[in-house]
């Protein structure tokens, strides 16, 4: 509930600030800056009612609400990232000019909100149109110890779904239409599957059952905020197998291939019973010959799978960003924001996930299903 107060401070705090600069600075007269107000004051509402009723509201009912709040807050980003490089611009002016006179500021500052309108619209819709278009993006990762037997083995990577009042069954349907197209061996959703409650969102998670693959889980940390007790129980009935700390033996002939799947890093904090991160439970009595794929929502704990032995870990969590610029904040937290690189002797994978959380709204960051085929380092016998 902190993390929520902070953020609704910050998003009051920016909508002063675009008030300012993008209504009384460039309207004269009261009325049209209490209209102004009137306006920003109620989109800022809807921000704020979009925050707190994530799960307070059916999603059904929920929906028209954060189209209007994430949208906002989306377009409210951008309009005050443009003002706030338009400060520079008014230091500019008035180091080369000195002190612009009233009429002069006032066109200035016409001129910086109508930028930043323009680039807020067109980076908005542009973002709206391309977070509804996921893509299948294939990639080869090359593992030392894998047996020929499994040379070509392939995994599809989906991460970070947020099942809600903005992605339904009807966007579920579709992700498995995508992954059943391109026919993986199996299907590894590696967290953030959800933003609500079994009683509130199975219905939109039924789709999942008809992934032709097997298909494994492991939780994310908006689980813990949606129920995670009720949806390990739950997602077995879809025939989805979750990995809590354990992993799966996967034979070839005399060959395996290890999947193992861990908690996510906040499930011991998260006060429900049993849950929490061991990556040791998970590998516990395997030859440490055979390779092993991670499951794992957050790349960070991509230092714990190279002190283990892994071969490859798969995380989401990162959105790639989801806004660029914003996208440099993940890594604050993270050590990549996305892609496949190599981290001693472990690949990680993270993928930038299908759905998207707050606004529907992907900028510099599409959405993707990922298949990732396995190359034997080995050469086959014979």
């Amino acid at each position: 509930m902190g993390y929520v107060a902070f953020v609704l401070v910050l998003v009051a705090l920016l909508h002063l600030y675009v008030y300012r600069r993008a209504v009384h600075d460039v309207t004269d007269g009261r009325r049209a800056r209490r209209v102004g107000a009137a306006v920003v004051a109620v989109l800022g509402l809807a921000v704020a009612g979009a925050l707190l009723t994530r799960t307070a509201l059916p999603p059904d009912t929920a929906r028209p609400l954060h189209y209007l709040g994430w949208f906002w807050f989306a377009l409210l980003v951008y309009v005050g990232m443009v003002l706030a490089l338009g400060e520079l611009v008014r230091l500019a002016v008035r180091f080369v000019r000195g002190r612009p006179s009233p009429e002069r500021r006032k066109f200035l500052a016409r001129v910086i909100a109508g930028a930043a309108a323009v680039t807020a619209v067109g980076a908005v819709t542009h973002g709206a149109i391309v977070a509804r278009q996921p893509r299948v993006e294939r990639r080869e990762v090359l593992l030392d110890r894998l047996d020929p037997a499994f040379d070509g083995f392939t995994i599809a990577a989906i991460s970070d779904i947020h099942l809600g009042p903005l992605v339904d069954g009807a966007d579920a349907a579709g992700f498995v239409a995508m992954i059943n197209g391109a026919a993986p061996d199996v299907v590894a959703v590696v967290g953030d599957l959800v933003d609500g409650s079994v009683e509130e969102l199975g219905g939109y998670a039924a789709p999942l059952a008809d992934i032709a693959a097997p298909t494994y889980f492991v939780t994310g940390n908006h689980e813990y905020y949606s129920g995670a007790a009720e949806w390990v129980a739950f997602l077995p009935t879809l025939g989805i197998r979750v990995l809590r700390n354990e992993r799966e033996e996967i034979r070839r002939g005399d060959a395996v291939l290890h999947l193992a799947g861990c908690d996510d890093r906040t499930a011991a904090a998260s006060g429900v019973p049993g849950h929490g991160f061991d990556l040791d439970a998970a590998l516990a009595g395997r030859d440490p010959e055979q390779p092993v794929v991670l499951l794992c929502h957050q790349p960070v704990m991509v230092d714990r799978a190279v002190a283990a032995g892994v071969d490859l870990q798969i995380s989401g969590h990162t959105h790639g960003g989801q806004l660029w610029p914003l996208t440099q904040v993940a890594l604050v937290d993270q050590p990549v924001l996305a892609g496949l690189v190599r981290v001693g002797p472990t690949w990680l994978y993270v993928t930038r996930g299908t759905g998207f959380w707050g606004p529907p709204v992907r900028v510099g960051s599409p959405p993707e299903i990922t298949v990732l085929t396995l190359r034997s380092r080995r050469s086959p016998p014979g």
